[in-house]
């Protein structure tokens, strides 16, 4: 059994959380600077410019890439042959949050209770744990802003119905989030389990690589329809027209029960904002 000190999972989620809201992801980048190329119209040019020197600035200057830094996530996949020490885990994942959000001057985005809108601060975090084989502990930051995910969706399908359906309805989210949620957009589905999964699994599409097709070759497939119909819309970055309403689409599936098919939907600007590190 390895021994892990509570105080190491405070200190590894305090650096993370400075880390995710001032450099953007490399995989993200790569397809900002891919579309900026491809881009015909001025005015959608011209945003992206904007957003990759948002980015540029952010990362040189140290400040956070955006305004909304968001509600912070934190997921963790425990080694079953840990032993963390020390206080409670919780209680060490939020201490990190409040230190490394005060280090990188965010905002207190978090009111202490959703229908008075009392107090503000940067906890608690939303962290989601999973028991994993080995004895080490990946732990993963991901401020997530609320303009993209006031846009989440859900739709309890048929079981009979097939994966069109749920391509069309996914196109729709992005049509209705319109330029409201700040695209290029990066569009996280997640097909299967119950609701609750569905929801989770779209969340968790946005960790990975925007660069990386799904390995199931129906989702693969959906995926690539998804953003080509995305992008048809004609949205544009920050919703000035354009080819490039959408940067990628990635979806999570998982089993289900005989009798539903649920299938979530969860946008992300296109400062979609993570960073992990293994302990």
């Amino acid at each position: 059994m390895r021994k892990i000190p509570a105080a190491k999972i405070s200190d590894t989620t305090a650096e993370l959380c400075a880390r995710a809201n001032i450099i953007l992801r490399k995989d993200v980048l790569v397809l900002l600077r891919s579309a900026r190329k491809k881009e015909k119209n001025g005015l959608a040019a011209a945003a992206l410019d904007a957003i990759l020197e948002n980015a540029r600035a952010a990362a040189a200057e140290r400040t956070p890439l955006c305004q909304d830094t968001g509600l912070p996530y934190v997921f963790l996949e425990i080694g079953q042959g840990v032993l963390i020490t020390g206080c409670r885990l919780d209680a060490a994942v939020n201490n990190g949050v409040k230190r490394g959000y005060a280090f990188a001057s965010c905002r207190q985005s978090v009111v202490s209770h959703p229908l008075s809108r009392s107090g503000s601060s940067y906890v608690p975090a939303v962290i989601h744990t999973d028991i994993v084989p080995g004895s080490k502990v990946r732990v993963t930051v991901f401020p997530k802003g609320f303009g993209s995910e006031n846009k989440t969706g859900l739709k309890m399908f048929r079981p009979t119905e097939s994966g069109d359906e749920i391509v069309n309805y996914v196109v729709s989210c992005a049509a209705e989030a319109g330029a409201d949620a700040c695209p290029p957009y990066i569009i996280g589905c997640g097909i299967g389990g119950g609701a609750d999964t569905a929801c989770l699994l779209a969340k968790k599409s946005l960790l990975r690589d925007v660069r990386k097709r799904s390995p199931d070759r129906l989702l693969r497939k959906m995926e690539k329809e998804i953003l080509r119909k995305v992008n048809r819309l004609n949205i544009g970055p920050m919703g000035l027209g354009g080819g490039c309403t959408a940067l990628a689409v990635n979806i999570e599936a998982s089993p289900t029960h005989i009798a539903g098919l649920p299938a979530a939907v969860n946008i992300s600007c296109h400062a979609l904002r993570s960073a992990s590190a293994v302990i």
